[in-house]
């Protein structure tokens, strides 16, 4: 059988990015298709969206309902990061099985989707790809398409290891390492929300102090990912080791994106922080 990381797939097997075509000529062997389009502004266009056009066989995950889990009020921040066991059951109930292959994807550049990766490589599944371009880039090649909801392929929950799979830092552990010189924490977000001149989203505005700010759409052009040369030299200034670099955002997700750009450059994962900014505010 054909799988993301054999022939004629062979760039997958250092990369976690897929083309559109790629893709295209994948369907056949039946991947697990997620589309994980979602607007911070309107939690409902995601869902809307892909009801009325989505990848044939994609199943729908919601942000807010399917890659976070439950806010904890003056405890966590905006989306903390679901139960390993109940994402292990959603993925079952999605059709993953080990040997399945994944491609997911959004229309924002990988900014959500980048998320359902990572939660995925947690569970430890490395066959997991992400659709570079999203949705316009299969629009863009005239992809098949399809309408209304998916049925279930309902499979056994994902077989889940006795931890997580990727590292991540807790608010204690984030506030101890940012002022050890042994380790680099990334700010993700916008550099105007770095530096406190807009905030949109969170009641108080800045960055956490020691921080350095990589904007996560920078690892993008024209809505797809620079060159692994480009991006190596993106993170050049960074420390040596993977695990010495920790990346937060507003909420835990769009951080995803830069650790997927990491990965893709050099193919070592960096940590997270999933609280990120939205719960070091509320534990200062």
């Amino acid at each position: 059988m054909l799988t993301l990381f054999a022939e004629p797939y062979l760039c997958l097997m250092t990369t976690p990015l897929i083309s559109a075509t790629e893709l295209s000529d994948l369907l056949p062997e039946n991947p697990l298709v997620l589309d994980c389009r979602f607007d911070l502004t309107n939690a409902e266009q995601g869902r809307q969206d892909y009801l009325e056009s989505h990848i044939p066989g994609a199943r729908y995950l919601h942000l807010n309902e399917d890659l976070s889990g439950e806010i904890v009020p003056g405890q966590t921040g905006r989306h903390p990061l679901p139960d390993r066991g109940a994402f292990a059951l959603l993925m079952g109930n999605c059709g993953l099985t080990p040997d399945r292959d994944v491609v997911v994807y959004d229309d924002k550049g990988g900014g959500i989707a980048a998320r359902a990766w990572w939660l995925l490589k947690d569970l430890g599944h490395d066959r997991v790809a992400v659709l570079d371009g999203g949705y316009p880039a299969w629009e863009a090649i005239a992809g098949r398409t399809a309408w209304g909801p998916e049925l279930d392929a309902a499979a056994e929950p994902y077989p889940l290891a006795s931890e997580g799979t990727l590292r991540t830092c807790d608010r204690a552990q984030t506030e101890a390492l940012r002022t050890d010189d042994a380790y680099r924490l990334i700010d993700s977000r916008t550099a105007d929300r770095y530096s406190g001149e807009v905030e949109p989203i969170d009641p108080v505005a800045g960055h956490i102090e020691g921080a350095v700010n990589l904007p996560w759409p920078e690892n993008l052009r024209d809505g797809k990912f620079k060159t692994k040369e480009e991006l190596r030299e993106r993170f050049a200034d960074l420390k040596k080791e993977p695990q010495q670099n920790v990346f937060y955002c507003g909420s835990g997700v769009t951080a995803c994106h830069n650790i997927l750009a990491y990965y893709y450059a050099f193919g070592e994962l960096p940590a997270l922080y999933p609280g990120s900014w939205s719960e070091y505010l509320l534990l200062k």
